[in-house]
């Protein structure tokens, strides 16, 4: 009787057993993971990912570069004064990889969905990143970039006229792909809505801010063929008003949230910049209440909208004062992460007709303005325009001025903008080092010295011999 019972559980172990064996992949699949990636899946923590790290990058690095604020107190160095640290473009460099990787993922499973909406909106991210880290470093790996899951961590680093090429072209298929008949069928991306017709004007106003960024490359023709596109919006449809600007708006609902988990440390000591606040003042600006607070003595009586210069000599004590510094409301949920406005589109129409490629430059940098305020809900006053600060004067320093604002708090954008333009003009001081000269670039990293060695040293050779931050990156030659 005990053999028999023996034998029963064995027969019974050896049935379980093969039922485990059978059901093994279906009981151990994590329920927690994607077990097939669609292009609409990554699309939200890709657009999420990239525009918290782009308003970080802003209040973190252009602030300082570009005079809109500076740390307070800070008697010596500073990035403020052009004192840049090995490791500044650290976070940039990895970031933009990491969802890069992200991308290329999208991408492929939008090949393979045969969807050729999530295949431009991938090939416009992948230009929006690529642009960014090539504007931040010159040559970067692309060719050979993220694909650690074929082995090649050692990848070689590419020119950025071939970067250019490449986005540009990639820019302009995207703009052919598109179809608005093709529903995007996923859950809404939280950049449009999942709305066709606007990715695609995003695609093209990208494709026209990088086209102007290597307009000094005669070579490139560029002023002709923004020309073309802006004469040709039913082929090249781009942002005709605010509400279409590419602006991502966090509702504060997890995980849609504000990058500031502390909304108090985005104002910790520091201080709004002089040149920044004095033209708002000049211009007797709306935006000021938006972005600033108002300045107080030290018997705490209001003394209006003042700033701090940046690169200021001397001891903190010289100022008599509590200077402005940000209205915390900018990063307190809810709040929006301006990726591309419609301001930026009408300020780039502005330089190609003054430039004489296009008609109507004022009425082009009209709408910037006004365009620029929308962004931040200010309302634009019935007689600014009477200014004689705030008249098109048929500049380009008057236009890059008004642009400058309308690229507040767009990533890298500003820096970008003063590189390939030199406007607006800067205040310098004896106390900034690097001879008082912007930085043209940052320097890459100790890991891709150390780990990418060669390609590192062929990266040198592009860039003329020299990982240097006042080194010429291509179209800024």
């Amino acid at each position: 009787m005990k053999k028999i019972k023996i034998l029963s559980l064995s027969l019974t172990l050896l049935f379980m057993s093969l039922a485990c064996t059978k059901d093994f992949e279906e009981i151990n699949e994590d329920p927690n993971r994607i077990a097939q990636i669609s292009p609409g899946t990554l699309l939200n923590p890709i657009i999420y990912g990239l525009a918290t790290h782009n308003a970080d990058r802003s209040a973190s690095i252009t602030f300082d570069l570009m005079q809109v604020s500076l740390p307070f107190p800070s008697v010596s160095g500073g990035l403020h004064r052009y004192d840049v640290s090995q490791s500044i473009g650290n976070s940039s460099w990895y970031w933009y990889y990491r969802w890069l990787n992200n991308i290329k993922e999208m991408r492929l499973a939008s090949v393979k969905a045969e969807d050729p909406n999530y295949e431009a909106i991938a090939l416009t991210l992948q230009a929006l990143a690529y642009a960014n880290l090539t504007d931040i470093f010159g040559p970067v790996p692309m060719t050979e970039a993220v694909n650690g899951e074929e082995g090649n961590f050692y990848p070689k680093f590419d020119s950025q006229e071939f970067i250019y090429q490449t986005i540009l072209a990639d820019l302009e298929r995207a703009n052919n792909l598109y179809n608005p008949k093709i529903a995007m069928v996923y859950a809404d991306d939280i950049l449009f809505k999942n709305d066709v017709k606007k990715w695609q004007k995003f695609t093209n106003s990208l494709h026209l801010r990088l086209l102007l960024r290597i307009s000094n490359r005669t070579e490139t023709n560029a002023f002709q063929k923004l020309a073309s596109m802006i004469q040709n919006p039913t082929q090249y449809p781009v942002f005709v008003n605010t509400q279409e600007s590419a602006i991502l708006h966090v509702s504060g609902v997890t995980p849609n949230v504000s990058p500031w988990g502390r909304p108090q440390d985005f104002r910790l000591s520091v201080k709004i910049g002089e040149f920044f606040i004095d033209n708002l003042n000049l211009l007797e600006d709306p935006r000021r209440p938006i972005i600033a607070t108002i300045a107080s003595d030290f018997n705490s009586k209001p003394i209006g909208y003042k700033g701090i210069p940046s690169a200021y000599e001397g001891a903190e004590s010289q100022f008599k004062y509590d200077a402005s510094t940000f209205n915390i409301a900018q990063v307190t949920n809810p709040m929006k992460i301006v990726v591309l406005p419609y301001s930026e589109v009408e300020f780039i129409k502005a330089e190609v007709a003054q430039k004489g490629f296009i008609a109507n430059p004022e009425e082009h940098y009209i709408k910037g303005v006004k365009a620029a305020m929308e962004q931040l809900d200010a309302v634009v006053p019935a007689d600014y325009f009477d200014n004689p600060m705030a008249i098109y004067n048929g500049t380009l320093e008057r236009i890059m001025l008004q642009k400058y604002y309308a690229l507040y708090f767009v990533d890298y954008q500003q820096w970008f903008e003063y590189r390939r333009t030199g406007f607006p003009v800067l205040p310098k001081t004896e106390a900034m080092e690097n001879n008082g000269e912007m930085p043209s670039r940052f320097m890459y990293n100790t890991d891709v010295q150390i780990n990418n060695a060669d390609n590192y040293r062929k990266a040198l050779e592009l860039l003329g011999g020299s990982d240097a931050i006042n080194t010429k990156v291509w179209w800024d030659n």
